[in-house]
């Protein structure tokens, strides 16, 4: 394919199979790509090249994405930057914007999606640069003013819609997707009053199911209670309700409507002045309508009002649908990693019982030590699955009732390895596999199977290590007799500094003069 006349693309991640992929599917779409797997790497080919559109990644060593991005916007600010991460947040949003950056895409992306970025942003250039170059060449004072305000107009429009795609980017569930969208409406077209209709095959009439009043985007008391329950449409003179045979109207045009003005042949109720109605689609049959109203003051939807709402409803849409994905494809995964745990189980009873309490009892210690509820979660999801590497030790060196040789013991310490790549290749993440890996490490660094150190060793290891000793000690094992408890408590404390970190061995101290250890080891509940 001809690539003379098409713009070239710089990628920046240090995941290989990343740069590869888009390289090549951009490549075929005409454009010239170059690739850099560092942010160093990237400057350079930007010092001797002319490139005209960059993604990068946010998370890469020695230099982020964010660093780069403000690198190459001192080289020049012309260039669209555009980031991708997997770990989206409020901080990162801003941060971004700070530096310059055109557009944020969260991880997985799809190529389609890098592709309808690259064009909108390098149309976006293409209109910078012009105006640039107007001002150099147009002695028209009147022209190009005229030409500044259609540029902000488009920028405005930009702005627009970026924004309506970054509040769904984030959603966890239907629900918030609903609300979302509705107090967005409110905002972006100034309606009175905005709902959302749910239209199913079973059901004759739409049932509202969110709603969104001007006082709630203006930020006094939201419709929605603090419980998190939906309050029914406001009614009465203040908020009109639109006429639900308008709606079905609209699911059975699959069509959105503008309702300027009303009048008597319209269907809408008399104190409505303006309305419109956006069909929200998924998988191209309608879910559900999106409506606006405005019944009072002067203003009156426009054409580009119901652009911003069909917009806003489409992106509503994808929410659901990526929603409904990303449970899918991670149920699935749950449910491989859970039967490969299955596995081991079958073939050694004692890793269920002693990775159910290990899980227990790092939640006990991390509950100890303040640990938020995502840290919780965390040790929960890695405590059960932290000796899910045993799937690959032979059975006469897994199931030996005596003590293991030195040469058995080398390999049941590749277990913590075998465990973080089983992970690694199902695409999970990182922190978790980290844990994993590192659950036999030792503070002094003498543990496996990296022998590093200290902070070096994630915190979460650490509490997930005292855990699971304190466990092996505890328990009836092949070989020999849980330890008495004052033996185990010895051996900990003795360890302190040099097995594990001191900060831990302490909360463990006071978690089991309190009594929760023991509470735990005997009933299984956690307080």
């Amino acid at each position: 394919m001809d690539s003379h006349n098409k713009e070239t693309i710089l990628f920046v991640d240090d995941e290989e199979s990343i740069l590869s992929v888009s390289s090549e599917y951009f490549r075929r779409k005409g454009y010239q790509t170059r690739t850099a797997s560092t942010g160093a790497e990237a400057l350079k080919i930007l010092a001797n090249e002319t490139v005209d559109c960059c993604f990068t990644d946010i998370n890469m060593p020695k230099m982020n994405g964010l660093e780069l991005a403000e690198r190459i916007r001192n080289h020049d600010n012309t260039m669209p930057v555009i980031v991708m991460t997997g770990y989206p947040s409020l901080e990162n949003t801003i941060q971004t914007i700070k530096n310059g950056v055109v557009d944020f895409l969260i991880k997985p992306v799809n190529l389609k999606q890098m592709e309808l970025s690259v064009q909108r942003v390098l149309q976006q250039r293409k209109i910078f640069v012009e105006n640039v170059l107007l001002k150099k060449e147009v002695e028209s004072k009147q022209r190009l003013e005229k030409l500044n305000r259609e540029l902000m107009v488009k920028v405005k429009e930009l702005n627009t819609l970026n924004k309506i795609m970054r509040q769904f980017t984030a959603i966890g569930s239907t629900n918030d997707v609903f609300k979302k969208a509705v107090d967005i409406a409110c905002t972006i077209s100034h309606a009175d009053l905005t709902g959302f209709y749910v239209i199913n095959d079973a059901v004759p009439e739409p049932i509202q199911v969110s709603s969104s009043a001007k006082s709630t985007a203006c930020g006094r008391k939201p419709v929605a209670d603090d419980a998190g329950a939906i309050e029914p449409m406001p009614t009465g003179k203040n908020y009109p309700l639109v006429n639900s045979k308008l709606i079905m109207e609209v699911v059975s045009d699959q069509i959105p409507l503008l309702i300027s003005q009303n009048s008597a042949r319209n269907g809408l109720p008399a104190e409505i002045k303006s309305a419109m109605m956006v069909p929200l689609k998924i998988r191209n049959k309608v879910f559900g309508v999106l409506t606006a109203i405005v019944h009072q003051g002067a203003k009156y939807f426009s054409e580009k009002d119901l652009y911003y709402l069909s917009f806003l409803a489409q992106s509503a849409a994808q929410a659901i649908e990526n929603l409904a994905l990303y449970e899918n494809i991670y149920e699935n995964l749950f449910a491989t990693l859970y039967a490969f745990v299955k596995a081991v189980e079958a073939r050694d009873l004692y890793t269920q019982q002693h990775s159910s309490r290990v899980t227990g009892l790092s939640i006990v210690l991390g509950q100890q030590l303040g640990c938020s509820k995502e840290e919780l979660d965390t040790l929960n999801f890695a405590g059960h699955l932290h000796d899910i590497g045993k799937i690959g030790i032979r059975d006469d060196i897994l199931l030996k009732p005596g003590r293991l040789t030195a040469a058995e013991f080398e390999k049941i310490k590749d277990h913590p390895v075998i465990g973080a790549n089983i992970l690694e290749q199902l695409g999970l993440w990182e922190k978790e596999r980290q844990i994993i890996r590192c659950h036999h490490e030792r503070f002094d660094g003498t543990g496996y199977p990296d022998g590093i150190k200290q902070d070096d060793i994630p915190f979460l290891a650490r509490i997930l290590s005292v855990a699971d000793v304190y466990d092996a000690m505890a328990s009836d094992r092949a070989y020999r007799k849980k330890m008495e408890d004052d033996v185990i408590l010895k051996i900990i404390n003795e360890g302190k500094g040099s097995q594990f970190d001191p900060d831990v061995v302490a909360a463990f101290n006071h978690a089991y003069a309190d009594g929760k250890i023991t509470q735990y080891m005997k009933t299984g509940e956690i307080n």
